[in-house]
Protein backbone atom coordinates (compact mmCIF):
# COMPACT_ATOMS: atom_id res chain seq x y z
CA UNK A 1 0.00 0.00 0.00
CA UNK A 2 1.46 3.39 -1.00
CA UNK A 3 1.63 6.72 0.84
CA UNK A 4 -1.48 8.09 -0.89
CA UNK A 5 -3.49 5.13 0.35
CA UNK A 6 -2.35 5.78 3.92
CA UNK A 7 -3.28 9.45 3.59
CA UNK A 8 -6.73 8.53 2.29
CA UNK A 9 -7.22 6.10 5.17
CA UNK A 10 -6.08 8.71 7.67
CA UNK A 11 -8.57 11.26 6.32
CA UNK A 12 -11.34 8.65 6.34
CA UNK A 13 -10.35 7.64 9.87
CA UNK A 14 -10.61 11.21 11.15
CA UNK A 15 -14.09 11.56 9.69
CA UNK A 16 -14.97 8.11 10.97
CA UNK A 17 -13.96 9.08 14.51
CA UNK A 18 -16.34 12.04 14.43
CA UNK A 19 -19.09 9.91 12.95
CA UNK A 20 -18.55 7.24 15.62
CA UNK A 21 -18.82 9.82 18.39
CA UNK A 22 -22.00 11.30 16.88
CA UNK A 23 -23.50 7.91 16.06
CA UNK A 24 -22.61 6.50 19.47
CA UNK A 25 -24.54 9.29 21.13
CA UNK A 26 -27.64 8.46 19.12
CA UNK A 27 -27.17 4.76 19.80
CA UNK A 28 -27.29 5.48 23.52
CA UNK A 29 -30.33 7.66 22.91
CA UNK A 30 -32.10 4.84 21.05
CA UNK A 31 -31.33 2.35 23.81
CA UNK A 32 -32.81 4.69 26.40
CA UNK A 33 -36.12 4.63 24.53
CA UNK A 34 -36.93 1.40 26.39
CA UNK A 35 -37.45 3.38 29.57
CA UNK A 36 -41.11 3.87 30.39
CA UNK A 37 -42.41 7.27 29.19
CA UNK A 38 -43.11 9.84 31.85
CA UNK A 39 -46.65 9.70 33.20
CA UNK A 40 -48.01 13.23 33.52
CA UNK A 41 -50.95 12.00 35.55
CA UNK A 42 -54.60 12.92 35.11
CA UNK A 43 -55.55 16.53 35.77
CA UNK A 44 -58.77 18.52 35.57
CA UNK A 45 -59.23 20.34 32.27
CA UNK A 46 -58.24 23.94 32.91
CA UNK A 47 -55.74 24.82 30.17
CA UNK A 48 -57.12 27.18 27.53
CA UNK A 49 -55.80 26.25 24.09
CA UNK A 50 -55.63 28.04 20.76
CA UNK A 51 -55.36 25.38 18.04
CA UNK A 52 -53.59 26.79 14.96
CA UNK A 53 -53.77 25.36 11.44
CA UNK A 54 -51.86 27.02 8.61
CA UNK A 55 -53.73 26.07 5.43
CA UNK A 56 -52.79 26.56 1.79
CA UNK A 57 -55.20 25.10 -0.76
CA UNK A 58 -56.50 22.47 1.67
CA UNK A 59 -60.23 22.69 0.85
CA UNK A 60 -60.48 18.98 0.08
CA UNK A 61 -58.86 17.63 3.25
CA UNK A 62 -59.28 20.13 6.07
CA UNK A 63 -62.71 18.86 7.10
CA UNK A 64 -61.38 15.66 8.71
CA UNK A 65 -58.97 17.64 10.86
CA UNK A 66 -61.56 20.18 12.00
CA UNK A 67 -64.02 17.41 12.83
CA UNK A 68 -61.39 15.60 14.90
CA UNK A 69 -60.54 18.82 16.73
CA UNK A 70 -64.11 19.90 17.43
CA UNK A 71 -64.96 16.47 18.85
CA UNK A 72 -62.10 16.31 21.36
CA UNK A 73 -62.67 14.80 24.79
CA UNK A 74 -62.09 18.24 26.21
CA UNK A 75 -64.44 21.04 27.28
CA UNK A 76 -65.28 23.03 24.12
CA UNK A 77 -65.28 26.31 26.02
CA UNK A 78 -61.57 25.84 26.77
CA UNK A 79 -60.26 25.83 23.20
CA UNK A 80 -60.73 27.46 19.82
CA UNK A 81 -59.75 26.07 16.43
CA UNK A 82 -58.18 28.74 14.22
CA UNK A 83 -57.53 28.07 10.53
CA UNK A 84 -55.15 30.57 8.90
CA UNK A 85 -55.54 30.42 5.10
CA UNK A 86 -52.62 31.82 3.11
CA UNK A 87 -51.83 32.08 -0.61
CA UNK A 88 -54.96 30.06 -1.37
CA UNK A 89 -56.46 29.71 -4.83
CA UNK A 90 -59.31 27.47 -3.64
CA UNK A 91 -62.07 27.77 -1.04
CA UNK A 92 -60.11 26.71 2.03
CA UNK A 93 -61.47 29.57 4.15
CA UNK A 94 -65.09 28.82 3.27
CA UNK A 95 -64.62 25.10 3.89
CA UNK A 96 -63.05 25.80 7.30
CA UNK A 97 -65.97 28.02 8.33
CA UNK A 98 -68.53 25.48 7.14
CA UNK A 99 -66.89 22.77 9.24
CA UNK A 100 -67.05 25.03 12.30
CA UNK A 101 -63.56 26.47 12.70
CA UNK A 102 -62.71 30.12 13.26
CA UNK A 103 -60.88 31.66 10.30
CA UNK A 104 -58.07 34.18 10.55
CA UNK A 105 -57.20 35.40 7.06
CA UNK A 106 -53.45 35.92 6.73
CA UNK A 107 -52.83 39.49 5.52
CA UNK A 108 -49.02 39.50 5.43
CA UNK A 109 -46.61 38.23 2.74
CA UNK A 110 -45.83 34.56 3.30
CA UNK A 111 -42.59 32.86 2.34
CA UNK A 112 -42.76 30.02 4.83
CA UNK A 113 -45.07 28.43 7.38
CA UNK A 114 -43.40 30.38 10.15
CA UNK A 115 -44.66 33.65 8.63
CA UNK A 116 -48.23 32.37 8.90
CA UNK A 117 -47.80 31.24 12.48
CA UNK A 118 -46.07 34.45 13.52
CA UNK A 119 -49.01 36.43 12.11
CA UNK A 120 -51.52 34.22 13.95
CA UNK A 121 -49.61 34.45 17.21
CA UNK A 122 -49.52 38.25 17.05
CA UNK A 123 -53.27 38.35 16.51
CA UNK A 124 -54.11 35.89 19.30
CA UNK A 125 -51.49 36.34 22.02
CA UNK A 126 -53.59 38.78 24.07
CA UNK A 127 -56.77 36.67 24.09
CA UNK A 128 -55.98 34.78 27.28
CA UNK A 129 -54.80 31.47 25.85
CA UNK A 130 -52.51 29.43 28.08
CA UNK A 131 -50.98 27.46 25.21
CA UNK A 132 -50.99 27.07 21.44
CA UNK A 133 -51.25 23.73 19.60
CA UNK A 134 -50.15 23.41 15.99
CA UNK A 135 -51.44 21.05 13.29
CA UNK A 136 -51.12 20.64 9.54
CA UNK A 137 -54.35 20.75 7.54
CA UNK A 138 -54.07 17.12 6.38
CA UNK A 139 -53.83 15.76 9.94
CA UNK A 140 -56.36 14.01 12.13
CA UNK A 141 -56.07 14.47 15.92
CA UNK A 142 -56.72 11.66 18.38
CA UNK A 143 -59.78 12.46 20.55
CA UNK A 144 -57.58 12.68 23.65
CA UNK A 145 -54.95 15.00 22.16
CA UNK A 146 -55.94 18.14 24.06
CA UNK A 147 -56.66 16.18 27.22
CA UNK A 148 -53.14 14.74 27.14
CA UNK A 149 -51.58 18.12 26.41
CA UNK A 150 -53.54 19.54 29.34
CA UNK A 151 -52.08 16.79 31.53
CA UNK A 152 -48.56 17.65 30.36
CA UNK A 153 -49.16 21.38 30.87
CA UNK A 154 -50.62 20.89 34.35
CA UNK A 155 -47.62 18.69 35.22
CA UNK A 156 -45.29 21.58 34.38
CA UNK A 157 -44.50 21.17 30.67
CA UNK A 158 -44.37 24.46 28.83
CA UNK A 159 -43.68 22.93 25.44
CA UNK A 160 -44.47 19.39 24.30
CA UNK A 161 -44.33 17.22 21.20
CA UNK A 162 -46.95 14.53 20.65
CA UNK A 163 -46.74 11.17 18.90
CA UNK A 164 -46.72 11.58 15.13
CA UNK A 165 -48.51 8.63 13.57
CA UNK A 166 -49.52 7.98 9.97
CA UNK A 167 -52.92 8.00 8.27
CA UNK A 168 -51.89 6.16 5.13
CA UNK A 169 -48.97 3.78 5.71
CA UNK A 170 -50.35 1.22 3.25
CA UNK A 171 -51.06 3.51 0.29
CA UNK A 172 -47.64 3.08 -1.35
CA UNK A 173 -44.13 1.94 -0.54
CA UNK A 174 -43.10 5.61 -0.13
CA UNK A 175 -45.89 6.42 2.34
CA UNK A 176 -44.90 3.27 4.19
CA UNK A 177 -41.25 4.38 4.33
CA UNK A 178 -42.32 7.75 5.70
CA UNK A 179 -44.43 6.00 8.32
CA UNK A 180 -41.48 3.85 9.43
CA UNK A 181 -39.32 6.96 9.58
CA UNK A 182 -41.78 8.82 11.83
CA UNK A 183 -42.33 5.79 14.06
CA UNK A 184 -38.55 5.59 14.37
CA UNK A 185 -38.35 9.28 15.30
CA UNK A 186 -41.16 8.81 17.83
CA UNK A 187 -39.57 5.81 19.47
CA UNK A 188 -35.81 6.18 19.15
CA UNK A 189 -35.34 9.95 18.95
CA UNK A 190 -38.03 11.60 21.07
CA UNK A 191 -38.64 8.55 23.25
CA UNK A 192 -34.91 8.08 23.72
CA UNK A 193 -34.34 11.73 24.58
CA UNK A 194 -37.12 11.50 27.14
CA UNK A 195 -35.44 8.40 28.57
CA UNK A 196 -32.25 10.43 29.03
CA UNK A 197 -34.14 13.32 30.59
CA UNK A 198 -33.53 15.52 27.53
CA UNK A 199 -35.87 17.54 25.34
CA UNK A 200 -37.86 16.10 22.49
CA UNK A 201 -37.73 17.91 19.16
CA UNK A 202 -40.71 19.80 17.78
CA UNK A 203 -41.83 17.98 14.66
CA UNK A 204 -43.81 20.50 12.63
CA UNK A 205 -47.23 19.29 13.73
CA UNK A 206 -48.98 17.86 16.76
CA UNK A 207 -47.11 19.98 19.29
CA UNK A 208 -47.89 22.47 22.06
CA UNK A 209 -46.05 25.64 23.08
CA UNK A 210 -47.31 27.62 26.07
CA UNK A 211 -47.80 31.36 26.20
CA UNK A 212 -45.07 31.46 28.88
CA UNK A 213 -42.63 29.67 26.55
CA UNK A 214 -43.41 32.08 23.73
CA UNK A 215 -42.70 34.94 26.10
CA UNK A 216 -39.35 33.34 26.98
CA UNK A 217 -38.27 32.95 23.35
CA UNK A 218 -39.63 36.32 22.20
CA UNK A 219 -42.83 35.19 20.49
CA UNK A 220 -43.14 33.21 17.28
CA UNK A 221 -40.10 34.56 15.48
CA UNK A 222 -38.82 31.81 13.18
CA UNK A 223 -37.30 32.86 9.86
CA UNK A 224 -36.42 29.57 8.16
CA UNK A 225 -38.34 27.00 6.14
CA UNK A 226 -37.84 24.49 9.01
CA UNK A 227 -39.63 26.41 11.73
CA UNK A 228 -39.90 23.36 13.99
CA UNK A 229 -36.13 22.82 14.29
CA UNK A 230 -35.56 26.56 14.64
CA UNK A 231 -38.08 26.82 17.47
CA UNK A 232 -36.50 23.79 19.13
CA UNK A 233 -33.20 25.69 19.11
CA UNK A 234 -34.87 28.79 20.52
CA UNK A 235 -36.39 26.73 23.34
CA UNK A 236 -32.99 25.18 24.10
CA UNK A 237 -31.33 28.59 24.33
CA UNK A 238 -34.14 29.94 26.51
CA UNK A 239 -33.98 26.95 28.84
CA UNK A 240 -37.47 25.73 27.94
CA UNK A 241 -37.50 21.89 27.90
CA UNK A 242 -39.69 20.23 25.27
CA UNK A 243 -41.62 17.39 26.88
CA UNK A 244 -42.39 14.12 25.10
CA UNK A 245 -46.13 13.43 25.23
CA UNK A 246 -46.64 10.10 23.40
CA UNK A 247 -50.31 9.80 24.38
CA UNK A 248 -51.11 12.98 22.43
CA UNK A 249 -51.38 11.40 18.99
CA UNK A 250 -51.62 13.06 15.58
CA UNK A 251 -52.22 11.13 12.37
CA UNK A 252 -50.36 12.64 9.43
CA UNK A 253 -50.85 12.03 5.71
CA UNK A 254 -47.63 10.90 3.99
CA UNK A 255 -46.52 11.58 0.40
CA UNK A 256 -47.22 8.80 -2.07
CA UNK A 257 -44.53 9.20 -4.72
CA UNK A 258 -40.76 9.41 -4.78
CA UNK A 259 -40.99 12.73 -6.59
CA UNK A 260 -43.07 14.27 -3.79
CA UNK A 261 -40.68 12.74 -1.28
CA UNK A 262 -37.63 14.32 -2.94
CA UNK A 263 -39.34 17.71 -2.97
CA UNK A 264 -40.25 17.52 0.70
CA UNK A 265 -36.92 16.17 1.90
CA UNK A 266 -35.02 18.79 -0.09
CA UNK A 267 -36.99 21.42 1.83
CA UNK A 268 -36.26 19.72 5.16
CA UNK A 269 -32.55 19.39 4.41
CA UNK A 270 -32.24 22.93 3.08
CA UNK A 271 -34.00 24.17 6.20
CA UNK A 272 -31.64 22.20 8.45
CA UNK A 273 -28.61 23.62 6.63
CA UNK A 274 -30.08 27.12 6.82
CA UNK A 275 -30.65 26.77 10.56
CA UNK A 276 -27.25 25.17 11.17
CA UNK A 277 -25.46 28.10 9.52
CA UNK A 278 -27.46 30.63 11.51
CA UNK A 279 -27.73 28.89 14.87
CA UNK A 280 -24.65 26.70 15.40
CA UNK A 281 -22.46 29.75 16.15
CA UNK A 282 -25.11 31.03 18.56
CA UNK A 283 -25.33 27.62 20.25
CA UNK A 284 -21.54 27.48 20.49
CA UNK A 285 -21.40 30.89 22.15
CA UNK A 286 -24.11 29.83 24.58
CA UNK A 287 -22.20 26.65 25.47
CA UNK A 288 -19.03 28.67 26.03
CA UNK A 289 -20.85 30.92 28.49
CA UNK A 290 -22.87 28.23 30.25
CA UNK A 291 -22.67 24.54 29.30
CA UNK A 292 -26.13 23.00 28.87
CA UNK A 293 -26.96 19.50 27.65
CA UNK A 294 -30.14 20.69 25.91
CA UNK A 295 -28.15 23.18 23.82
CA UNK A 296 -25.51 20.57 22.95
CA UNK A 297 -28.21 18.09 21.99
CA UNK A 298 -30.01 20.38 19.53
CA UNK A 299 -26.64 21.26 18.01
CA UNK A 300 -26.00 17.55 17.39
CA UNK A 301 -29.35 17.33 15.58
CA UNK A 302 -28.31 20.15 13.26
CA UNK A 303 -25.25 18.11 12.24
CA UNK A 304 -27.28 15.38 10.53
CA UNK A 305 -26.55 16.67 6.98
CA UNK A 306 -22.84 16.92 7.86
CA UNK A 307 -22.95 13.32 9.11
CA UNK A 308 -24.51 12.15 5.84
CA UNK A 309 -21.93 13.99 3.72
CA UNK A 310 -19.07 12.72 5.90
CA UNK A 311 -20.32 9.13 5.62
CA UNK A 312 -20.26 9.34 1.83
CA UNK A 313 -16.82 10.94 1.65
CA UNK A 314 -15.34 8.52 4.18
CA UNK A 315 -16.68 5.52 2.28
CA UNK A 316 -15.31 6.79 -1.05
CA UNK A 317 -11.87 7.54 0.43
CA UNK A 318 -11.66 4.11 2.05
CA UNK A 319 -12.76 2.41 -1.18
CA UNK A 320 -10.06 4.25 -3.13
CA UNK A 321 -7.47 3.26 -0.53
CA UNK A 322 -8.62 -0.36 -0.73
CA UNK A 323 -7.99 -0.33 -4.47
CA UNK A 324 -4.39 0.91 -4.11
CA UNK A 325 -2.72 -2.46 -3.64
CA UNK A 326 0.68 -1.19 -4.78
CA UNK A 327 2.26 2.01 -6.13
CA UNK A 328 0.95 2.58 -9.63
CA UNK A 329 -1.39 -0.40 -9.39
CA UNK A 330 -5.09 0.25 -8.78
CA UNK A 331 -7.61 -2.59 -8.44
CA UNK A 332 -11.06 -1.57 -9.54
CA UNK A 333 -12.35 -4.93 -8.30
CA UNK A 334 -11.14 -4.32 -4.73
CA UNK A 335 -12.54 -0.79 -4.78
CA UNK A 336 -15.94 -1.94 -5.99
CA UNK A 337 -15.83 -4.87 -3.58
CA UNK A 338 -15.43 -2.52 -0.63
CA UNK A 339 -18.25 -0.30 -1.89
CA UNK A 340 -20.47 -3.34 -2.37
CA UNK A 341 -19.71 -4.63 1.11
CA UNK A 342 -20.44 -1.22 2.65
CA UNK A 343 -23.71 -1.03 0.74
CA UNK A 344 -24.72 -4.52 1.89
CA UNK A 345 -24.05 -3.62 5.54
CA UNK A 346 -26.04 -0.41 5.15
CA UNK A 347 -28.99 -2.23 3.58
CA UNK A 348 -28.95 -4.87 6.32
CA UNK A 349 -28.73 -2.28 9.10
CA UNK A 350 -31.54 -0.12 7.68
CA UNK A 351 -33.82 -3.12 7.13
CA UNK A 352 -33.22 -4.56 10.59
CA UNK A 353 -33.81 -1.18 12.25
CA UNK A 354 -37.06 -0.78 10.30
CA UNK A 355 -38.15 -4.29 11.33
CA UNK A 356 -37.28 -3.45 14.94
CA UNK A 357 -39.41 -0.32 15.01
CA UNK A 358 -42.33 -2.15 13.39
CA UNK A 359 -42.03 -4.71 16.17
CA UNK A 360 -41.68 -2.45 19.20
CA UNK A 361 -44.36 -0.04 17.95
CA UNK A 362 -46.70 -2.95 17.12
CA UNK A 363 -47.07 -1.89 13.48
CA UNK A 364 -46.49 -5.24 11.79
CA UNK A 365 -48.79 -5.71 8.81
CA UNK A 366 -48.13 -7.60 5.56
CA UNK A 367 -49.00 -4.43 3.66
CA UNK A 368 -45.84 -2.86 5.12
CA UNK A 369 -43.55 -5.39 3.40
CA UNK A 370 -42.91 -3.21 0.28
CA UNK A 371 -41.90 -0.31 2.54
CA UNK A 372 -39.72 -2.59 4.66
CA UNK A 373 -37.96 -3.80 1.53
CA UNK A 374 -37.33 -0.27 0.23
CA UNK A 375 -36.58 1.53 3.48
CA UNK A 376 -32.83 1.28 2.92
CA UNK A 377 -33.22 3.07 -0.43
CA UNK A 378 -35.39 5.74 1.19
CA UNK A 379 -32.61 6.45 3.70
CA UNK A 380 -29.73 6.24 1.21
CA UNK A 381 -31.50 8.59 -1.20
CA UNK A 382 -31.17 11.25 1.49
CA UNK A 383 -27.41 11.39 0.84
CA UNK A 384 -27.62 12.78 -2.74
CA UNK A 385 -30.42 15.07 -1.57
CA UNK A 386 -28.10 16.46 1.09
CA UNK A 387 -25.17 16.81 -1.32
CA UNK A 388 -27.44 18.61 -3.79
CA UNK A 389 -28.71 20.98 -1.10
CA UNK A 390 -25.13 21.95 -0.26
CA UNK A 391 -24.90 23.48 -3.72
CA UNK A 392 -28.51 24.43 -4.49
CA UNK A 393 -30.74 25.15 -1.52
CA UNK A 394 -34.53 25.26 -1.43
CA UNK A 395 -35.44 28.69 -0.07
CA UNK A 396 -39.19 28.77 -0.70
CA UNK A 397 -41.84 26.91 1.27
CA UNK A 398 -43.59 24.91 -1.46
CA UNK A 399 -46.89 23.25 -0.71
CA UNK A 400 -47.43 19.51 -0.86
CA UNK A 401 -50.85 19.16 -2.44
CA UNK A 402 -53.34 16.97 -0.61
CA UNK A 403 -56.26 15.96 -2.79
CA UNK A 404 -57.46 12.79 -1.03
CA UNK A 405 -59.63 12.88 2.07
CA UNK A 406 -57.83 10.08 3.92
CA UNK A 407 -59.25 8.82 7.20
CA UNK A 408 -57.40 6.89 9.90
CA UNK A 409 -57.43 3.07 9.50
CA UNK A 410 -59.53 1.46 12.25
CA UNK A 411 -56.85 -1.08 13.06
CA UNK A 412 -54.37 1.70 13.71
CA UNK A 413 -56.80 3.41 16.07
CA UNK A 414 -57.19 0.16 17.98
CA UNK A 415 -53.43 -0.43 18.25
CA UNK A 416 -52.50 3.15 19.08
CA UNK A 417 -53.24 2.80 22.80
CA UNK A 418 -50.69 0.01 23.19
CA UNK A 419 -47.91 1.51 21.10
CA UNK A 420 -47.61 4.76 23.04
CA UNK A 421 -47.58 2.95 26.39
CA UNK A 422 -45.03 0.30 25.45
CA UNK A 423 -42.08 0.27 27.88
Amino acid sequence: MNLLAYLLLAAAGLMGAGMTLWGGYYLVTALMSWRKPMDYGRHPATTRFAVLVAARNEELVIGNLINSLLTQNYPPELYDVWVIPNNCTDNTARAAREFGAKVLECTVPVKCKGDVMAFAYRQLRDRGYDAFCVFDADNVADPKFLQEMNNAYRAGARAAQGYRDSKNPFDSAISGCYSIYYWMMDRFHNGGKAGLGLSAMLGGTGFMVSAAAFEAIGGWCTQSISEDLEMSAQCALAGVPIAWAPRAVTYDEQPLTFRESIKQRRRWTSGTLQIARAWLPVLGQSLARRPAVQVLDIGATMLIPAYQAAALVSMVLTALAAGMVAPGDFSVLLCLGYLGGSLAITILGATLSAALVLTVEEKWDKRMLPALGLYWLFLLSWVPITIGCLFKKTTVWEEIRHTRNVSVPRRMKANQRNQVLAP
